[in-house]
């Protein structure tokens, strides 16, 4: 169970600490799976001598929209709409168009636009992962848990897909499936969260023991 804010009832996990926050959503970043050339490569179609003149590169729709929006402009939602219109990384700009729905208060149309994502490309990692928090927000931990799991099989080395996996299992009081997933955040956790991580996973363990 959630509070509105994201929040984690500590009522609920009985964990040594006031509340514990949820990793919140995760935006589609620039050049997410395309191909990176290696600077190390020789380019075997340079010409020897010749000069290069770069050009200004001029951002895609997409790209324009991601500067916005990390620049907290209300302008990101009109060039990821346009995004989606001209097809231009048209899942991603879903994915981040659902989380500034959400933001505004419009958790529906926020679905629609992470599902929609997912129907232009069923393996979108972020997409499912911040399925997986609306529907943990939502307090329907079935689905929250499948979206998680999904996430975590796309991106396994991404942290913050256990955390929230670990407080799904843990307030649905499948305490061994939430120190698995614990563990799993633990051993990718940045040494700033390895407090926390040991705290959950200590109280974590503690209710696994007194249940049985």
């Amino acid at each position: 169970m959630t509070r509105s804010d994201g929040h984690v009832r500590g009522k609920i996990l009985r964990f040594p600490i006031e509340s514990v926050p949820k990793r919140g959503f995760q935006r589609a970043k620039p050049l997410r799976g395309d191909r990176i050339e290696d600077p190390g490569q020789l380019d075997l179609f340079a010409r020897p001598g010749a000069e290069v003149i770069p050009f200004p590169a001029r951002k895609s729709p997409f790209d324009e929209a991601l500067a916005l929006d990390e620049a907290e402009d209300d302008r990101a939602v009109e060039f990821y709409e346009r995004a989606i219109r001209t097809d231009d990384r048209a899942a991603d700009a879903y994915c981040n168009l659902g989380i500034l729905r959400f933001r505004e208060d419009q958790a529906s149309e926020a679905f629609d636009c992470f599902t929609r994502s997912l129907e232009l490309d069923p393996r979108h990692f972020e997409s499912h992962y911040n399925l997986g928090n609306l529907y943990f927000d939502a307090e329907d931990l079935r689905l929250a848990k499948l979206h998680y799991e999904i996430a975590a099989e796309l991106e396994p080395s991404f942290p913050n897909v256990y955390f929230n996996l670990g407080l799904v299992q843990a307030v649905g009081e499948n305490f061994h499936a939430a120190i698995e997933a614990l563990t799993s955040y633990r051993d990718l956790a940045s040494e700033e969260e390895l407090v926390v991580a040991e705290e959950l996973l200590k109280t974590v363990q503690a209710l696994a023991f007194a249940r049985n």
